[in-house]
């Protein structure tokens, strides 16, 4: 028996018997191992469309200079006579071409063959790599007219996910964490797996949205089973390597959307060792917690001397478990007792923070935050495949750039505090994709560099976010309103994805938006309390007096165990 139960046996908490049963044996590494399956699945499920609905390089089919578009070369020397070229670096458009004049021979082309003060439309095309294949040329949804439908995917699945913060709360707290992981993963992977089976653009729309209500849920579940069987002093290595593990998944999806280039093969591939890791995700435990709520007592018991055996530890004294369980009953009655009489309502406690115009604006603050971090966020993501280069490589290393700051997080919060770190990442975040359009975005490493930058300060700021939000909020509102600024989010994830028809009316558009959003947010959080060494506020006028308040808490370890962006 340890020497905190020895010397306290009138007070046992759950972390001193995850002392006794293990600090983090075989068992927590095994059941963290696992849980690692669906974080990955969860970052396929998340940007798997930037591939499986990306657009296309192409051009119209010339029939006067050249065979079947099946094999015509993208780019031959008289394409200058034949189509107009736009943008820069300039590329053949896409859907026009010059007006052929009549010849006695074939196959002959220069410009005296084409008349350029005529411009036709097509339907036949040409593409830049004949074995890339998406959405774009299975369903022919090429040319303007047709943008919104690839850009409206992206949006639909953000509108799945947001549909899903509501129903994985509800399943997970009617029928535990635990299970409601096993629906996700599994029945997110059939449907993605169906998906790739599509035969019509409105059915690939329809499950898109279905599957991103599965598919995007599992990551939080996941999240909170991996740290419960943790003691708190590993939490913070855990959460960081749930970050990386997430990062890397990303970089995987891009390597594996490289090898496979038509996007139903691709969807197979990424989805399948979802349906297989099913029977050992089932080998994980319920979540501790959620059973003590359920009063579960005989459940709770046999984990705890589970985890003791794989570790190779004596099982628990019972009669320390009849006290832990004995001091949670108590528990459990003077809340529901509580409920019954004295406690506010969740709708008094909303009204009294209606009426404190600081808190006001503080939600507010917050909840734009979220927007502009998860518009920022995603929107440099899916923007880096129109980056200069190998759109593959260059969404690899978007992707990697999430890794330094999700391994420095806590050095740098425990350094130069929340407040600062919250303001600094946005800044920096918004001066690089403000930087992005002076001359430096003609030199291709420099504008590539400047949008991997951008990247790691926004991934810092996101990851800060969810720790901030957590701080600054009363106890009995905190996850009501962090529930509310991530809904808010949420939008901001809807409209990244609409960032390609911004650019038809002016292409320097999303940079500038992201930029300046940023730049905005990261002055505004200045109003935000530094939370750093600050007791967590329990009450409505704690958070009020949140600007004030500098004693240390001794509480500290709570700080720091939140989600991510996933």
């Amino acid at each position: 028996m340890s020497k905190s139960l020895a010397s306290a046996p009138d007070r046992v908490e759950l972390d001193d018997l995850l002392e006794e049963v293990g600090h983090f044996g075989p068992f927590q590494l095994w059941q963290c191992t696992l849980l690692l399956l669906p974080v990955i699945f969860t970052a396929f499920s998340n940007l798997c469309y930037v591939f499986t609905a990306g657009d296309l390089h192409y051009r119209c089919h010339i029939p006067a200079c050249e065979n079947a578009s099946t094999t015509a070369l993208y780019t031959p020397d008289w394409l200058r006579d034949a189509v107009p070229f736009h943008g820069k670096p300039e590329l053949p458009a896409k859907c026009d071409r010059y007006h052929v004049i009549p010849a006695s021979e074939d196959f002959v082309c220069d410009a005296a063959r084409f008349n350029q003060s005529a411009i036709e439309r097509c339907s036949e095309f040409v593409y830049a790599d004949p074995t890339e294949r998406t959405i774009v040329n299975d369903f022919n949804l090429t040319c303007e007219e047709n943008l919104w439908k690839v850009t409206l995917v992206g949006t639909v699945h953000s509108i799945g996910q947001f549909v899903s913060l509501a129903m994985s709360g509800i399943i997970s707290d009617r029928f535990g964490r635990r299970w409601t992981l096993l629906l996700c993963v599994g029945v997110g992977a059939v449907l993605a797996i169906i998906r790739s089976f599509a035969a019509s653009y409105g059915a690939f729309i329809a499950l898109e949205f279905v599957e991103a209500m599965f598919g995007s849920t599992s990551y939080t579940t996941a999240f909170i089973l991996s740290l419960e069987l943790v003691e708190p002093r590993l939490r913070v290595i855990v959460k960081s390597v749930i970050l990386v593990a997430y990062a890397l998944a990303e970089a995987v999806l891009g390597l594996l959307a490289m090898t496979f280039r038509d996007w139903r093969t691709l969807s197979i591939v990424l989805f399948v060792p979802g349906v297989l890791s099913i029977p050992l995700l089932y080998t994980t435990v319920e979540s501790v917690r959620w059973l003590l709520t359920k009063d579960r007592q005989s459940d709770v018991v046999n984990i705890l001397q589970r985890v003791a055996k794989a570790n190779g530890r004596p099982p628990l004294p019972n009669s320390t478990l009849e006290e832990f369980y004995l001091q949670q009953r108590a528990k459990l009655d003077a809340e529901q007792a509580a409920d019954g009489g004295k406690r506010k309502t969740f709708l008094q406690l909303v009204g009294e923070t209606c009426q404190h115009r600081r808190l006001l604006l503080r939600i507010a603050n917050c909840a734009f935050c979220w927007f502009t971090n998860a518009m920022v966020y995603y929107g440099l993501t899916l923007n880096s495949v129109t980056l200069a280069g190998d759109k593959y490589s260059n969404f690899i290393f978007i992707t990697l750039a999430e890794i330094p700051p999700s391994l420095a997080i806590n050095f740098i919060l425990n350094r130069f505090g929340r407040r600062k770190t919250q303001c600094g990442s946005l800044l920096l975040s918004g001066l690089f994709c403000l930087l992005a359009l002076t001359a430096l975005k003609d030199i291709t490493w420099l504008n590539v560099s400047l949008f991997l930058m951008s990247k790691m300060a926004i991934s810092l700021s996101f990851s800060t976010l969810y720790i901030y939000t957590a701080e600054i909020f009363p106890t009995n509102l905190r996850q009501s309103f962090i529930s509310f600024c991530s809904m808010v989010g949420r939008f901001g994830s809807m409209l990244a994805p609409q960032m390609p028809l911004l650019q038809t009316l002016w292409a320097p558009l999303p940079m500038v938006l992201f930029g300046s959003v940023a730049v905005l947010s990261g002055i505004l959080i200045l109003e935000f309390p530094e939370t750093t060494g600050v007791t967590l506020p329990n009450t409505l006028e704690e958070a009020i007096e949140l600007h004030s308040r500098r004693q240390r808490s001794a509480d500290g370890a709570e700080k720091g165990s939140y989600s991510s962006p996933g």
